[in-house]
């Protein structure tokens, strides 16, 4: 076990809470379903992503199937990367520096920021695989230890979970949020993120190589995902319970630690914060990284006129990988500037807008999967994988449909 746990926390990040929070507290449990949905489309589609890179008849990397499959697939990917690893990191750079002041007392929000990505670039320029599994295991103890504390805290309501989480219903809009712009940014957060790439190059820089590791890479994404479940769930428990019955509607994490703190008393809103911390600054770190990995493979397959083998990324001397980590840890500091967007409009635009460019990837990796080609005999998708990602494929196209109206319609009111 240990990619599953960097990658989970690393696609637990504002985006998650905040949408959890938001649907949580505007709409109860009743959208509760949509999360269920998102997480099995991670979990599948995820699955899929690490069964190539591991079971490919030609023993390469998930970036050189791509090319394989089409020479513009890679640029493509490697553009749309470098845009989400800019915007994704946006709403979290912003958010650990407001973060920050809260928990310390202190300071300017955009001082905390600089002052966190620059930690960050120290611990993570060497892009050491050892050194992220351990820091990531601190990240887990403190979300473990404050939002399912808090969420326990509320009081949970299991027969109302159960009834939102199977019964699919979607109810009119309350709040500033509409029912579909909650469900289409919850499918870009959880279940449709360009973030899911990342999986693959973690588990080959473990050094998890051949259908020998597909078992235990199955636990560890299982892992990764119940981590998922545990701590998206809680943060909805939170607004459903805290939230929804004093119809009170959020504009930032601040309102909702305000809330806590009335709510649960003085120790309800730090609490709720650390784990805040934790998740926005894992989210920061295995991004950086993670692209990181990603844009340099990347370039490789683009340079090189003959399709490699997948191998391990030297980190240590690389330009390429040094330049993305940083473009992801200092370009965002743009937004801590006065007068930007906050925190919550960034984080529901942006992973609205990754639902967009799923159809694309599902599409793709659909075919690579199912292709004795590029797969192999033994390895290609079953009957019931192809149903299921059939259902994933036309899911992704009405959920980019439903993104761009939605983001039409915030971005113009």
């Amino acid at each position: 076990m240990g990619p599953g746990i960097i990658v989970a926390l690393t696609w637990l990040g504002a985006g998650d809470l905040i949408d959890s929070a938001i649907a949580g507290g505007s709409y109860g449990y009743s959208l509760m379903w949509a999360m269920v949905i998102a997480l099995f489309v991670r979990f599948i589609f995820v699955s899929i992503v690490a069964k190539y890179q591991l079971c490919n008849q030609h023993g390469e990397s998930i970036m050189s199937g791509l090319k394989r499959l089409h020479p513009w697939m890679p640029i493509f990917v490697g553009i749309v990367a470098i845009f989400f690893g800019h915007f994704y990191c946006s709403y979290m750079v912003k958010g650990i520096g407001e973060v920050s002041v809260k928990l310390s007392g202190i300071g300017m929000p955009w001082l905390w920021s600089i002052f966190w990505v620059s930690v960050a670039a120290i611990f993570i320029f060497r892009g050491t695989f050892k050194r992220l599994e351990m820091i990531f295991y601190i990240f887990l103890i403190m979300l473990s230890t404050s939002l399912i504390a808090v969420a326990i805290w509320s009081g949970p309501d299991p027969i109302a979970a159960t009834k939102g989480a199977f019964l699919f219903s979607i109810p009119e809009q309350s709040g500033s949020f509409g029912a579909l712009l909650v469900i289409t940014s919850l499918i870009g957060a959880v279940g449709g993120s360009i973030a899911n790439l990342l999986y693959p190059y973690f588990i080959q820089q473990k050094g998890w190589k051949g259908p020998k590791f597909r078992r235990v890479q199955l636990y560890d994404l299982a892992f990764g995902t119940f981590i998922l479940i545990a701590i998206n769930l809680s943060v909805w428990t939170i607004g459903a319970e805290v939230l929804n019955p004093r119809a009170i509607n959020i504009e930032s994490l601040d309102d909702l630690a305000k809330l806590l703190t009335l709510t649960l008393g003085n120790l309800g809103g730090p609490i709720f914060y650390l784990g805040v911390f934790a998740a926005l600054y894992s989210s920061i770190i295995g991004l950086a990284v993670g692209f990181g990995y990603l844009i340099k493979d990347t370039i490789r397959v683009i340079k090189e006129e003959k399709i490699m083998q997948a191998e391990k990324i030297d980190t240590r001397n690389s330009h390429i990988y040094h330049g993305v980590v940083a473009w992801c840890l200092f370009s965002p500091l743009i937004w801590t500037l006065p007068d930007m967007p906050g925190v919550i409009f960034l984080a529901i635009i942006a992973n609205a807008a990754a639902v967009v460019v799923l159809p694309i990837l599902c599409g793709s990796l659909w075919y690579l999967t199912s292709n004795t080609t590029f797969i192999g005999v033994k390895y290609k998708n079953k009957w019931w994988e192809n149903f299921i990602l059939l259902g994933l494929f036309i899911l992704s196209i009405w959920g980019s449909y439903q993104a761009i109206i939605a983001i039409g319609t915030a971005l113009y009111s």
